[in-house]
């Protein structure tokens, strides 16, 4: 009987330890601590590391779309109408994107690269081929008489010039020519002038099987939050193009890698050399990817904003003090003087003007805001597309006849969406990642769940504990009459 009530009391005893136990280990955090620690220990870019091979020749596939914005009132236009354009696309590029000329500096803290890009063109995932033709905005001949408005002696010998060449405010081309650039008459005129000016022109001349720039990255072998966080581009810790120190900082990463143990209330840095400047994205959303949790971060409006809602914003309006308006940037200082204005799809969160100024906007945030899912475990991206449109400036010039009446403008010529899914391959191995983590996450309710347990099957054994019988002469009264 002895030894039966010490196994019960015993019982109840280990089932208030395993409870302790089980709630002080949920309250330190040890076991997510602990496996956050080894992930960042991994998480390095240094040979033979699964985190280098993914930085170095990123598995999933990438594909950029090209949507066009055809012109179809280009004669009504110059009467002071306003633009009437029609979407049309998508063309579909399969992108490879891997990183060249690897070389580990500063004892492995820091990695040089180039990010060397090449487009494929994917017949079967486009509207149609590349020779479909596009009516749009002459943006070589914008570019020169924005040059030249100024200089009236200039102005008209190159106007005249542009009426013998039957050139005007406006060109009809094919999407590979716009992409991938062709000769103009009008540059390579000007070329005699000025022997280093390119006579071709593209939108994304010279951006196929060529890099943007040598980096120099941080590894994250001192700090975690270095992984992959750019230190220099093109030689330099900042750019030169805007008017303030905060404006021209290179900050984040290249958007290709994140850090890994994201929590949600981190700002996420980005430096875009296709927009000439950093920008950051914010938490908005747990998401699921091929059954994957992940976090969405989401640029806020605030990113592109006027300085009037964003006054750290004074820097972008180039030049200084001359804002065009919140959701466009003028990166016309970074593209040799071109007048290209850079924004969201369809002028998705920028000033309602600028959609109602073009007959065929049609802003949604489902279609044209960019985001990025990322697993806040690893920092790998789950999901991400890269939204951007592209757009010309356009006014009426007294020195040019071309522009004859027509209205000041922000004209839409291409919107871009880059976009990613992680492949099955690399789905296998996070589930196996994700799968441990709620295994040792859960070890501490595991021994809250044993401690109740254990509290339960003592308290059972307690009410079935029998109660020894009384004799008849204890069951007496102990004062008779």
């Amino acid at each position: 009987m002895l030894l039966k009530s010490c196994c019960i009391y015993s019982t109840g005893v280990l089932s208030i330890l395993i409870l302790i136990a089980g709630i002080s280990l949920v309250l330190s955090n040890v076991f997510p601590l602990f496996l956050q620690s080894m992930v960042k220990r991994e998480v390095v870019l240094k040979n033979d590391t699964e985190a280098f091979e993914a930085w170095k020749n990123p598995p999933p596939p990438v594909y950029m779309q090209f949507y066009f914005f055809n012109l179809t009132n280009p004669l009504e236009m110059l009467d002071g109408e306003k633009p009437a354009v029609v979407q049309i696309g998508p063309y579909t590029y399969r992108e490879y994107r891997p990183m060249e000329q690897v070389d580990f500096m500063d004892n492995g803290t820091k990695v040089a690269a180039v990010n060397t890009k090449t487009y494929i063109f994917q017949r079967n995932m486009s509207r149609g081929p590349e020779s479909d033709l596009i009516r749009t905005g002459n943006v070589p001949a914008m570019t020169v008489m924005e040059k030249f408005k100024n200089h009236p002696v200039m102005a008209n010998l190159i106007s005249s010039y542009m009426k013998s060449l039957g050139e005007g405010l406006f060109t009809t081309r094919t999407v590979g020519e716009l992409l991938w650039g062709y000769e103009d008459g009008l540059l390579k005129a000007l070329k005699v002038l000025d022997p280093e000016l390119d006579d071709v022109f593209g939108l994304f001349y010279k951006t196929n099987a060529t890099n943007d720039g040598d980096y120099v990255f941080f590894t994250g072998q001192q700090d975690y939050k270095d992984f992959a966080r750019v230190d220099t581009w093109n030689g330099e810790s900042s750019v030169q193009w805007w008017t303030t120190d905060e404006c021209n900082m290179i900050n984040g990463t290249n958007g290709a890698s994140f850090h890994p143990v994201i929590n949600k209330s981190e700002t996420l840095y980005m430096f875009s050399s296709d927009l000439c400047r950093s920008l950051y994205a914010l938490y908005v959303d747990d998401v699921s990817v091929k059954g994957i949790p992940g976090y969405r971060f989401v640029p806020p409006s605030k990113v592109f904003a006027d300085l009037t809602v964003n006054p750290e914003n004074a820097g972008f309006c180039v030049p200084a003090g001359n804002c065009l308006g919140s959701g466009l940037l003028n990166v016309s200082a970074c593209k040799q003087g071109a007048p290209i204005i850079m924004s969201s799809p369809h002028f998705y969160q920028a000033d309602e003007k600028f959609v109602l100024d073009v007959v065929g906007m049609n802003p949604k945030k489902e279609q044209h805001q960019t985001t990025i899912d990322i697993n806040p475990l690893t920092g790998i991206i789950l999901q991400a597309a890269k939204r951007l449109q592209v757009n010309v400036y356009v006014e009426k010039m007294s020195t040019f006849s071309q522009t004859g009446n027509v209205r000041t403008v922000v004209l839409p010529v291409v919107y871009i969406n880059e976009s990613v899914v992680i492949d099955d391959e690399s789905v296998k191995k996070l589930r196996v990642i994700v799968a441990e983590k709620n295994v040792v996450e859960n070890i501490p309710f595991m021994f809250i769940g044993l401690g109740i347990l254990l509290g339960a099957v003592f308290m059972v054994l307690m009410c079935r504990q029998k109660v020894p019988q009384s004799t008849a002469s204890e069951r007496q009264p102990l004062l008779r009459s």
